[in-house]
Formats: C-alpha cells, structure tokens, sequence
C-alpha cells in the first residue's frame, strides 16, 4: 500500500471477544482498518483493538445495539460521513439462549432471533447501499453448523442462523453483478465461551477431526473471503467444522 493511499476498513459485530476479536486481530494484521462494533463490552472491545494495533493494524471501537434499528444507521452513518472506504463488514453479533422449544420463553426467541436477522438487516441495509454506489464490497455473515443441520435444544438460534443463510443468499443474488460478494461462515464446535461448560469429550466424538475448532480458524477463511483471492465466490457457505456433515 502506498503512503498516501487510504487503507480499506472492515466493520465487526460483536467484535469484543470470541470469533470476532479473532476476525478483527486477522483483517488488522492483513492490513485493514478495523471498526470494532460492541453491544455492552466496551473494555473487551478495547481490548480487541490493542490487538490489532500490536499486529500493526489500526481502527477504532464503535458502540451500538445492532438490533437497534435507529443507532445502528446513526453508527454507520457516521461512518460513511467521514468518507471512510467500507469495504467489508462482518455480521458477526449473535447470542445464544438454549433451551427445549416447549420451555422455551418468547423473550429468549426474540433475543436470539432478532440480533441475528433484525441485527443483519440493521447494519447491512445502509453498508449495501453504500457499497452499490462504490460498485465494490464484500459481506460476510457468521451462522453456525446448527443453522444447517438439527440440534437439539436450540430452535432459535438454529431458526436464526437458517434465516441468516437465506437472507445472504438473496441478497448475493441480488448485488453480485454490481461487484459485491455476500456468502457465509457456518462455523461447528469452536472454543469460544458458547460452548463452555460443555464436555469436550462428548463435543469431539462428534467431529471427524476428534477437536473443536478455535476462533483463530475461522478468522482465517473470513479474511480469505474478504480478499481478491475470493473474487469469483458469491453466495455460498462456506463450513469450518472439522468434517462434521
């Protein structure tokens, strides 16, 4: 990159912990401008960006509730008013709220449902038009191995994650010959706090590969589909699950 010109910026949700931080260490550390996006972790996304900046990348931290539609516009909106060059965003906020669907309480539908789908059309809706107009962009939404396959015990966040894989596929549809790529991350077992308090023993009898996967692993293909390397892949999922099927 030349001295005098602007390095491209990647937007992460829930950047302040987890697969996130990871997705924001990797794009800093490949030379993106990271804005980190945070809910209520203001010091974990603090955290996530001293990190990037060890590695030499640069960005800042950005507060807002993506289920909120009015401060997730005013937030990218003041953004684009800078005249940064977005150029990549990661849907990457979610929550989990498990449960058996008889037991399961509307708020824990509505939690876990609404900052996956409401949250991807929140921040995705303005970045998009911003990006037809840059005629250039990519989108990358993390799901999870359970938006594709049955779990038990989580109707809504399998709900969820299913939604967000169809969303995104529309969506490439509907953009890819104005040079914007949207696919999807659907990562399996990774080791990150959702899966604490769970027998790994039992978790890798599952996975062909006999281990869980690590945020790192996932950040990885994120970058990668982030880059031109990944100019001709629109619209897929892409799994990172060691083999699980």
């Amino acid at each position: 990159m030349k001295d005098n010109e602007k390095r491209p910026v990647a937007l992460v949700t829930g950047g302040s912990k987890g697969i996130g931080r990871a997705i924001c260490v990797e794009l800093g550390r490949c030379g993106y401008d990271v804005v980190v996006n945070f809910h209520s972790d203001e010091k974990g996304a603090a955290d996530t960006l001293a990190q990037v900046r060890q590695l030499g990348g640069d960005g800042r931290t950005l507060g807002f509730d993506v289920r909120d539609a009015q401060g997730a516009q005013q937030a990218v909106e003041s953004l684009l008013a800078e005249g940064v060059a977005l150029e990549v965003l990661v849907n990457n906020a979610g929550v989990t709220a498990d449960g058996l669907f008889l037991m399961m309480s509307r708020e824990n539908w509505k939690k876990v449902v609404d900052t996956t789908l409401d949250g991807f059309y929140n921040v995705t809706r303005p970045i998009i038009e911003n990006m037809i107009r840059q005629r250039r962009g990519s989108v990358i939404s993390i799901a999870s191995a359970s938006g594709l396959v049955a779990n038990r015990g989580q109707a809504n966040y399998s709900a969820a994650k299913a939604g967000l894989i169809g969303a995104s596929r529309s969506l490439a549809a509907e953009v890819a010959r104005l040079g914007i790529r949207v696919n999807v991350v659907a990562p399996g077992f990774i080791e990150t706090d959702m899966i604490k308090g769970m027998q790994f023993s039992n978790i890798k009898a599952m996975i062909p590969m006999a281990r869980v996967g690590t945020p790192e692993e996932v950040a990885r293909v994120v970058r990668f589909l982030c880059s031109d390397d990944a100019s001709y892949i629109c619209g897929q999922v892409i799994g990172v699950n060691g083999g699980m099927c």
